[in-house]
């Protein structure tokens, strides 16, 4: 029940990792938060709806004394370390080398089906921790008919960080992601992603080593073919709450877009301002509110990784200087899906696209619409997520994809 025999064709040699911050670190970190000062009450902050003006007064006075008095981050270190970690080196195209970070559930079957899960911002391989848990309670290391493998993005948390002498974007972390997989012997395998993960997939599509993709994420302008087709009510609800997000919530991704030095500067001083800048998102971008250990959870390792500074460049490439909203992967031409996809529909998401929209982006062979669920579905859903790829795998197969990898897909590659 180890899940840790890496696959037979690896020429990458990861090594285990158990994460465990010094405890000098932790200290300082305690002290930090007990000595930040909380913003005093305002009409903005005494407002109850986080949607209205954003965290209010209320939620981060308790928030931080429960941070404060009662959360435990070795406990929750040991819950974060429940599944398989390892760190790998990998050296980029032009000799620059990652230290990539990533939990993982290998199948001892050698011809299992690789499957790599990516995860967006403000969030880290914490995400997929409980798709993680389901797919041990379903499966045996013998008996698993995949390998599982959840990276750290390239600058997020225990990923090392981009180089600091060119940019760096959604294409090469795709770049990252394949030399990864290929690396442990896992070609042939399916990408999975929502936010900055679901960017990813569409580059990453185009590397022959990736046969078909899912997505639950796929933000996008209006397709000009889909102009004329029908949108159901529920959709309809979604392009409205995806309207409100654009008007209402999206200050944020401008200010990461065009002022990230600054704003990266401004987070990482206190632990308070990262609370306040990244439970906001975790409290409104879901269907229900996540557990606030659950919230801490992913605050803290971005605080003891310093991982807001490092993590969000993805942003300059989509809300920074001379770009448009909704200038995204999902709507340019040059990614759209050629090899087959899937895509899950979650109501709650900040910006639910129609199916017919979907559509238009690719080879879609498999959707589904769900009617609960938000931003962060494998946090949210993780039972649901997984069964929506294990559904979508199913229709894989059933278009000619027998799941060994030397076989690869009936449909052509992108």
């Amino acid at each position: 029940m180890s899940y840790d025999k890496i696959p037979s064709g690896a020429t990458l040699k990861p090594e285990r990792f158990e994460l465990k911050v010094p405890q000098q670190d932790v200290d300082h970190f305690y002290q930090l938060l007990k000595l930040s000062v909380l913003a005093p009450k305002t009409y903005e902050n005494t407002r109850t709806d986080p949607n209205q003006f954003g965290v209010n007064h209320d939620f981060m006075s308790k928030a931080k004394k429960h941070w404060e008095s009662s959360y435990d981050w070795r406990k929750r270190e040991i819950n974060i370390n429940s599944v398989p970690q390892y760190k790998v080196k990998i050296t980029d195209d032009d000799g620059y080398e990652f230290d990539i970070h990533f939990a993982a559930l290998f199948s001892d079957k050698q011809d299992a089906l690789p499957i790599v899960f990516l995860h967006g911002w403000p969030g880290s391989f914490l995400e997929f921790l409980g798709i993680l848990k389901v797919i041990k309670k379903q499966y045996s290391a013998q008996d698993l008919p995949y390998h599982i493998v959840v990276p750290s993005l390239p600058g997020y948390t225990l990923s090392s960080g981009p180089p600091l002498d060119r940019d760096f974007t959604t294409e090469d972390i795709a770049r990252i992601t394949d030399k990864l997989m290929n690396g442990l012997g896992l070609s042939g395998y399916i990408g999975q992603g929502g936010d900055v993960g679901s960017y990813t997939c569409r580059p990453l599509a185009l590397y022959p080593s990736c046969k078909a993709v899912h997505l639950n994420f796929n933000m996008m302008e209006r397709p000009e073919a889909a102009a004329n087709s029908n949108v159901s009510a529920s959709e309809k609800k979604g392009l409205e709450r995806a309207e409100d997000f654009s008007q209402r919530a999206s200050a944020y991704a401008l200010e990461h877009g065009t002022r990230p030095a600054t704003i990266g500067f401004v987070l990482q001083s206190s632990p308070l301002a990262l609370l306040a800048w990244i439970a906001e998102k975790f409290i409104t971008w879901t269907d229900t509110t996540p557990d606030l250990d659950d919230i801490l959870d992913s605050i803290t390792l971005y605080w003891f990784t310093q991982s807001f500074p490092r993590c969000i460049y993805i942003y300059r490439q989509y809300h920074g200087a001379r770009t448009t909203s909704g200038n995204t992967p999902h709507g340019d031409p040059r990614y759209h899906f050629k090899k087959p996809f899937g895509y899950s529909y979650f109501p709650l998401e900040i910006a639910p696209m129609p199916l017919s929209w979907v559509k238009t982006s690719g080879n879609l062979i498999w959707s589904k619409e769900h009617d609960s669920g938000g931003h962060f579905a494998a946090f949210e859903k993780p039972k649901e997520l997984w069964e929506d790829v294990e559904s979508f795998v199913q229709a894989l197969k059933a278009g000619g994809f027998d799941g060994k990898v030397a076989d690869g897909l009936a449909a052509e590659d992108g």
